[in-house]
């Protein structure tokens, strides 16, 4: 079952799974960028890389560890990254961020996703640009949202994890910003902390 989320909807992970949910994935896709030309001739679009990150806070609100392509996997090693996907060639998930629920430490209170244009294309110049949060474990869809409808964004803050009276609940917050990565968006995550 896939939840068609609104902006800033909040909803438990593990009711909408029908399940104990341990193990979530973030999934990133977008279509590589096709030659322009008379057969195959003339000029061609520059590479478009999006870029999958997330940002893990305490109850402070403090950053304390960060998955993106230049770290592919948290510290404590409940998170971790499939790898940087810089053209958007194949089929299915171009990147994924893999969460195993039960193996986040007590002191991590969120997790924040984000997505990223590192090379800085609106993610209206993107054809079939998508992002979506899914049962790992069956593989089931809980939320996605289409980022090429999102408008001449470059960046996004997806949604954040949260543990509220020890359940992993999800907040969907779909704001759109702009930055190469999500360094660039701390500011706007701030706000949803």
């Amino acid at each position: 079952m896939s939840v068609n989320l609104q902006k800033g909807q909040k909803i438990s992970l593990e009711k909408e799974a029908g399940q104990s949910l341990n193990h979530v994935a973030m999934g990133l896709g977008w279509d590589a960028v096709k030659s322009k030309g008379f057969l195959g001739f003339g000029s061609k679009s520059a590479d478009i890389d999006l870029d999958a990150s997330c940002v893990l806070f305490d109850d402070a609100n403090r950053p304390l560890d960060v998955v993106w392509f230049r770290q592919l996997k948290s510290r404590d090693g409940s998170v971790f990254h499939t790898g940087d996907n810089r053209t958007g060639a194949g089929d299915g998930d171009d990147e994924q961020i893999n969460v195993t629920l039960g193996q986040v430490p007590e002191h991590v209170k969120s997790i924040v996703f984000t997505v990223n244009s590192f090379t800085g294309q609106s993610f209206s110049q993107v054809d079939n640009a998508y992002c979506r949060l899914v049962n790992a474990n069956n593989g089931k869809e809980v939320a996605r949202f289409n980022l090429s409808v999102q408008g001449s964004h470059s960046a996004q803050i997806m949604a954040k994890l949260y543990r509220h009276n020890g359940e992993w609940k999800m907040h969907a917050i779909g704001e759109n910003g702009t930055g190469r990565t999500f360094d660039d968006l701390m500011p706007q995550i701030a706000a949803h902390l």
